[in-house]
């Protein structure tokens, strides 16, 4: 019994060291390298939470449910931004974490731009966002 509870704990400090890697950026900073063209923002919350409170204007929005699943936009997005840096953001930075190291273990260069509110209460623009059906 008590090694599949030592493989556990096992696995998932291994994983919180893994995200710890992933760096952090302050909305500011990751709005500079988003205008500046060498970053992209990505919204990683899901479509009735982007209707719900808005999201940050530069962001495009790609579910993390579809990341999980057949990555039907995530593909198209992945290939087309290639070379740039993908910053990602969700309600508390625990999503976005998650793809982000999902994505540098791929090989993208990725970082984690918190939770959406940080962004607001920092003045970055926002935009609605329409409830899809």
């Amino acid at each position: 019994m008590k090694l599949p509870r030592l493989l556990t704990t096992l696995v998932a400090t291994i994983g919180l060291s893994m995200a710890a890697e992933i760096p952090k950026l302050e909305p500011a900073a990751a709005a500079k390298l988003v205008a500046e063209g060498k970053a992209v923002l990505v919204d990683v919350r899901e479509p009735a939470e982007w209707a719900d409170t808005g999201v940050v204007a530069s962001a495009t929005l790609l579910a993390k449910s579809d990341f999980d699943g057949a990555q039907k936009d995530w593909k198209p997005f992945l290939e087309k931004n290639a070379g740039k840096e993908i910053i990602l953001y969700c309600r508390s930075g625990n999503r976005s974490g998650i793809v982000a190291a999902a994505l540098a273990e791929k090989g993208y260069k990725v970082a984690n731009g918190g939770a959406f509110k940080s962004w607001a209460e920092a003045g970055q623009p926002t935009r609605k966002v329409e409830a899809r059906k």
